[in-house]
């Protein structure tokens, strides 16, 4: 049965977990075994985990006129990118304790792009890079009105510099085809309206 997995979560041991670094982000050494496929336990496995947390990221998307809203920003993560580190990206924001994902992403459609207004349709929920960090993403297509959206938004004291762009959902899909996203969740939010848009319309 496909996603049906052997061992759970009562097949592994921590033995030791020791904060390395503490600043924006946190950095966790932890010393682990496990039951093996062949039987039996490993050895002590140590490794170091980029403890990020559970992010929200949101398509807006206008049906009537077929058209998306995305963010632009600097990102430290891409300064290496060949083309430049201010990247095309989903609306997106952290989820803090108590938070549902639905209301982070409400709270960042109005932070970041002014959208006051929208219904939310679950695309999905992954674990962004499991070899080493603990982050898990979910997200969404927003269907909202985008008329008067765009400009400059973000939060101050977080030093936020957001940039909002529309774009005809087919000039999108044409950039995604020729390889002009490059970060995870716009790719994968892109591709999910791609094969879900008329779907969206006709109940919308």
């Amino acid at each position: 049965m496909f996603g049906k997995r052997l061992f759970s979560g009562a097949d592994y041991q921590v033995l030791a977990r020791n904060t390395l670094f503490q600043g924006f982000f946190k950095m966790v050494e932890y010393r682990v075994r496990h039951r093996l496929f062949g039987g039996g336990w490993s050895g002590e496995v140590r490794r170091e985990l980029f403890e990020r947390g559970h992010a929200v990221g949101v398509l807006p998307w206008e049906p009537r006129h077929d058209r998306i809203a995305l963010v632009e920003q600097f990102r430290v993560g891409a300064l290496s990118d060949p083309e430049s580190p201010w990247q095309l990206e989903l609306v997106a924001g952290m989820v803090e304790n108590g938070e549902s994902p639905e209301a982070v992403a409400h709270r960042e459609l109005a932070e970041e792009a002014g959208i006051t207004s929208a219904e939310l349709v679950p695309l999905c929920d992954y674990l962004v890079s499991p070899g080493g960090s603990d982050e898990r993403m979910t997200l969404f297509c927003a269907l909202a009105d985008l008329d008067g959206v765009g400009g400059i938004h973000g939060l101050a004291e977080e030093h936020e510099d957001i940039r909002v762009h529309l774009f005809d959902r087919a000039e999108a899909l044409a950039g995604l085809e020729a390889g002009l996203c490059n970060n995870a969740p716009l790719i994968i939010a892109l591709q999910w309206l791609a094969l879900h848009h008329e779907r969206l319309a006709r109940g919308s």
